[in-house]
């Protein structure tokens, strides 16, 4: 088997540019693959699905529906496409990344072969994959607000911003010297098995100005410390996820030997919060007339039906109401249903207007 990964710089000619999602340059990583058999590549195949979907949902808590393409969905030359498959908060979908089976087809094309166990020549079986900045785009339409970045803390660059409060001058060096402790004490914590990271913001500007620079930065967790604080041996924090003007006060000790925990907490909320609407903007449709009035609004989520896999009908749909078949999702792929068109067999497809 030989395995190529790589980060690479790409350029498409797109006729409408959009920021992270269809950008002229960007950046993506992909990777190829070449086994000895078909079993091994599709292995591959499924194996790279998977850790796609887990970063997804574990870091940047952006749950995704795992499944087939369709033919007319499929990357030209391969056997199957398979990809994930995010709701945004427009409920639009957005292909977050693929991974392909491309059987014997490349390497007969390119003639890439290899001696069996038996010395004698063979064309491999392939795999290609990736995902790219696409993702970032992603994490931004999944949590961000009016106001700026959400980020989960799994990937935040800092997980907590401390933020000095000194009405008085002759009081700022010893509320400094306090947060200066107070990071200390937070750095000596860990979160994923990593030391958590913390901003000290000393700057001498406006603490208005001061907060929503790093509310816009989508920082998890933001602490305010002050003389009174001090006193109180308190500290008073907000969490991004939250209204801005949520705050709570407790008292020092007790935040930083919960800290880890609050991280997992926000982590995971973002996460069902994100999965939550997903589900309650996932419909399932049974029958042609439903499947059209629900299409015709505007702000329609995904429907989940029974399609044939009729490549033309397919292309008639994507024409005339602006959506395609996102994916055959992996855990209905067995089953067998009527499609709502045409009656014939079909399988269970999710449906959706789409970036």
């Amino acid at each position: 088997p030989l395995l190529i990964n790589q980060w690479a710089n790409v350029v498409r000619w797109e006729m409408r540019t959009r920021l992270f999602l269809r950008t002229s340059e960007f950046l993506w990583q992909e990777g190829h693959t070449v086994h000895a058999t078909e079993e091994e590549a599709m292995e591959e195949t499924r194996a790279m699905l998977d850790v796609y979907a887990d970063f997804s949902e574990k870091y940047l808590a952006m749950p995704v529906i795992k499944g087939e393409k369709t033919e007319a969905e499929r990357f030209p030359g391969a056997v199957s496409t398979y990809s994930i498959e995010a709701m945004m908060q427009d409920k639009k979908a957005l292909q977050a990344g693929t991974s392909h089976f491309l059987g014997q087809n490349f390497a007969k094309s390119s003639s890439i072969k290899f001696l069996n166990a038996d010395s004698k020549e063979e064309h491999a079986w392939t795999t290609s994959w990736g995902v790219s900045t696409r993702l970032v785009g992603g994490l931004i339409m999944t949590h961000s607000d009016d106001d700026g970045l959400v980020l989960p803390p799994a990937i935040a660059p800092a997980h907590i911003v401390i933020l000095p409060v000194t009405p008085k001058p002759d009081s700022r060096e010893a509320v400094l010297e306090y947060c200066r402790n107070l990071k200390q004490s937070l750095e000596a914590q860990s979160y994923l098995g990593e030391p958590i990271r913390v901003e000290l913001d000393d700057r001498e500007i406006r603490g208005g100005d001061k907060t929503w620079s790093w509310v816009k930065k989508g920082v998890p967790v933001r602490i305010e410390v002050g003389p009174r604080d001090m006193e109180k041996d308190a500290v008073f924090f907000a969490r991004r996820d939250k209204a801005v003007k949520d705050k709570v006060s407790q008292d020092t000790k007790t935040f930083v030997s919960e800290i880890s925990a609050l991280l997992e907490k926000i982590q995971s909320q973002l996460y069902n919060k994100a999965k939550d609407f997903q589900k309650s903007h996932t419909q399932v449709i049974d029958s042609q007339e439903d499947f059209e009035s629900y299409f015709s609004k505007e702000d329609a989520g995904y429907a989940s039906v029974g399609f044939c896999l009729d490549s033309q009908l397919e292309d008639e749909l994507a024409k005339r109401l602006k959506i395609s078949v996102r994916c055959i999702p992996n855990d209905t792929v067995s089953e067998t249903v009527p499609c709502i068109f045409t009656g014939k067999d079909g399988k269970r497809v999710i449906f959706a207007r789409s970036y």
